[in-house]
């Protein structure tokens, strides 16, 4: 694109946002005139009181400081309490939130680890062990950077929260696609307190989740917090490898230590493991009708047919010290990380069939893939300023150090013995220096600026090559620095509604891919964003109702593209000159009686990329979209990024029927919905996932005020059953979502 061009996409970015604003605030101020919300923005106004119909008021920290989500210039969205214990009932891990909130899709080829997230259909495919991510995953204030860490279950949550767009100013890790932020429940100096959580479903699907709270003295608290769950193996194996598969055992503990000995020093310490075993992904060949995105006639899910070994264990350990100082004028933060894979390691069956079938299996693929070493160090140093006047900063320094050695293998489908063995080793090192600064020009109007300078390198090179040969360097470094930045307004237009405007850049470093037999070292080069954003957001009808809405638009330039596949079982690094992503966001959330409560959420993400040059190979057993450049190779200019669904939706209610004795029986019932989605780089008929529905039903009965529940739920009611990834291996192979299951859950607060 030359310079005019690129001052016009500008000027019509520029031109889109002031549009944005030129709607929103007319329309904020037709829902002022609506709901009779005249008065102006109080900063430190509290929720009304007297009616039990008003929402309760919601706080975030997007922005590193506990706000209100309305005061926040950022697209954001909170899930807590009540919407989290449905979604963990049914013992499914952390790909349960694909869906649940706007631009928010997870998805994973190895089951439950190694999860990978895509936001506003920006994300990164790469299943390698050294592959890097654009969302970044926070857990208690620091980032799991490798994938395999991103998996950590879901237990003893105070609140789950997803940024949208570029955060990398306020955060550790470069966050060019935003951020999914977990935030245990913490200790406190109150009472001893806690809970318990027992639920058993189909295949015996169990989950025990549990936490205590015990004050130790007036200055220490300590919280411990659990989970176990287990699921029977329930699909058979006909083709002579493991016989049964598909189950599961997860074991996951958090330990918390809460120092406050007066109000100006306060240290939260945190340690927490993880153990996992079970089947890897169920990778099952030619499921896919030709000239079709559906299955073939019988196909089953509770059948498979393979000659390999199937098995998954994974093994992670971690601690941190969250120490902060509150003085006169400031506010001192040290966060320091340390997170750990002991051991990582899954073994499926690539081709998946035997050389019999079903259908054409052109050659046997048994492979392995794990983590041999592993270690990630991060420390943060932030000062956060107290002003009373209108001007507020922090700014802060952040050191990032990461060691992995990851493995692949390859197995005899006849022996089941190794053949071949390749580890190889990545050093990452990063530093950065951020700052962020806030100015109230009045009681209405806030602005907001944040800059960012990061370094970043890596070092990989081959440890061992046993039976494998690659062309090639056998080492490479890669060293790469930016400056990031962001500048958003949020305009009150009435205490009640805001507007706000932002715009954002973000960075990711280079990235390396390891070499194979017939794909040497491959890199990708840096890639950059910049994103725009504008939306409204509103308390309705005396706070009955709550409503957020965003739009946006974003350029990616060189985006890291994963090419796997096309008749190799490889990845290969690559670059796309430009991407661009448009869409638009909604959270609603609202009581429409005593009894009733409803959330609506809802997307439009628009993805395509834009690089005539660009070219990937194609499978060679499907109906292909694209057009054949080169024997093989086909373009993919104008393609939508994978794993990316245009449309996102949900749905949740809550009716309740008071019982007397502060008794309650009640009904609840969840939905969420994605459209179809490209599963590689290219566009086929067959590879490409259908629409997906998925609904949970819960009842339940509560008493003695919220102490005890006993519910009945069932997640996935209808059934719904479609292929969620695949394996272009030379035949039409994919892997499904989880079927229907039912189950009981009894819980008790104490």
């Amino acid at each position: 694109m030359g310079k005019r061009a690129r001052a016009h996409a500008r000027m019509y970015c520029a031109q889109k946002m002031v549009l944005t604003l030129g709607v929103a605030l007319p329309f904020g101020a037709a829902l002022a005139q609506a709901t009779g919300s005249t008065a102006p923005a109080a900063t430190t106004e509290a929720p009304q009181s007297g009616s039990s119909l008003q929402l309760e008021t919601m706080t975030v920290t997007a922005q590193r400081r506990v706000e209100k989500i309305k005061d926040v210039p950022i697209s954001v969205t909170l899930l807590k309490g009540e919407t989290l214990d449905v979604l963990n009932s049914g013992g499914q891990d952390i790909r349960v939130l694909a869906g649940k909130v706007p631009s928010l899709n997870i998805e994973s080829s190895n089951g439950r680890t190694f999860p990978r997230f895509y936001i506003r259909g920006y994300g990164n495919t790469d299943f390698s062990t050294f592959a890097s991510q654009p969302v970044s995953l926070i857990f208690d204030d620091v980032v799991q950077e490798n994938a395999a860490l991103k998996g950590f279950p879901m237990f003893d949550l105070a609140g789950v929260e997803v940024l949208r767009g570029p955060q990398g100013t306020l955060f550790g890790r470069n966050t060019p696609a935003g951020v999914v932020k977990f935030d245990s429940a913490k200790p406190n100096l109150d009472k001893v307190s806690g809970y318990y959580s027992v639920s058993d479903g189909t295949h015996n699907t169990a989950n025990v989740e549990a936490a205590v709270n015990v004050p130790l003295s007036d200055q220490w608290a300590m919280r411990f917090s659990t989970l176990l769950q287990h699921r029977d193996n329930w699909v058979t194996n006909n083709g002579g490898g493991t016989p049964f598969l598909e189950g599961y055992d997860e074991q996951a503990g958090r330990l918390q230590f809460l120092y406050k000995p007066d109000g100006t020093f306060n240290a939260l310490f945190n340690i927490h493991a993880r153990a996992t075993t079970g089947s890897a992904r169920l990778f099952r060949a030619n499921i896919l009708e030709k000239g079709s995105d559906g299955f073939v006639a019988g196909f089953d899910p509770s059948q498979i047919t393979t000659n390999a070994i199937n098995t998954q264990a994974l093994h992670t350990a971690g601690g941190s010290a969250r120490l902060s100082w509150n003085l006169d004028q400031v506010k001192l933060y040290s966060i320091t990380g340390y997170e750990t894979i002991s051991s990582y390691f899954s073994r499926g069956d690539i081709d998946g069939g035997t050389p019999t079938g079903p259908g054409f299996i052109p050659f046997q693929v048994q492979t392995g893939g794990g983590v041999a070493d592993h270690k990630q160090f991060s420390q943060e140093f932030r000062v956060e300023s107290k002003n009373e006047g209108p001007l507020n900063w922090q700014t802060g320094l952040y050191y990032f150090y990461e060691d992995v050695a990851g493995n692949s293998s390859n197995f005899s489908s006849t022996t089941q013995l190794q053949t071949s063995y390749l580890q190889n080793r990545q050093k990452n090192t990063a530093y950065a220096v951020f700052g962020s600064l806030t100015y109230d020009v009045n009681d209405r109007l806030k602005l907001r600026g944040g800059l960012r300078y990061t370094e970043d390198k890596k070092d990989f090179s081959n440890e061992v090559a046993n039976n494998v040969t690659f062309t090639g360097p056998g080492a490479i470094s890669e060293n790469k620095s930016n400056v990031s930045w962001d500048l958003s307004a949020n305009y009150a237009l009435t205490k009640d509604i805001s507007t706000y405007a932002r715009v954002a850049t973000g960075f990711r470093a280079p990235s390396i891919a390891a070499p194979s037999s017939s794909v040497p070292i491959t890199v990708a080069n840096a890639e950059t964003i910049t994103s725009y954003e504008a939306g409204i957001k509103a308390d309705l009808f005396n706070r009955r109702a709550r409503a957020n809405f965003s739009v946006y638009s974003f350029d990616v330039k060189n985006q890291q593209l994963t090419a796997v596949g096309g008749n190799s079982n490889s990845i290969m690094l690559i670059n796309a000159a430009k991407t661009v992503g448009r869409g638009a966001e909604l959270d609603l959330e609202a009581n429409l009686s005593e009894r009733l409560r409803v959330t609506v959420g809802g997307s439009y993400n628009y993805t395509q990329i834009r690089d005539p040059n660009l070219l990937v190979a194609g499978c060679a057993s499907c109906t292909m979209l694209n057009t054949q450049v080169r024997p093989g190779l086909y373009s993919i200019d104008g393609n939508p990024l994978p794993q990316a669904p245009k449309w996102i939706a949900n749905v949740t209610a809550r009716y309740g029927i008071p019982m007397g004795n502060n008794d309650e029986l009640f009904f609840y019932t969840d939905w969420a919905y994605r459209s179809k989605i490209n599963f590689f780089l290219y566009n086929s008929t067959e590879f490409t996932g259908k629409p997906l529905l998925e609904g949970g039903l819960r009842i339940g009965y509560k008493w003695d005020g919220d102490k005890y529940e006993v519910a009945a739920f069932a997640r996935n009611i209808t059934n719904k059953i479609v292929a969620v990834g695949g394996i272009d291996f030379d035949n039409r192979t994919a892997f499904i979502n989880d079927p229907r299951m039912f189950g009981v859950q009894f819980r008790s607060n104490f």
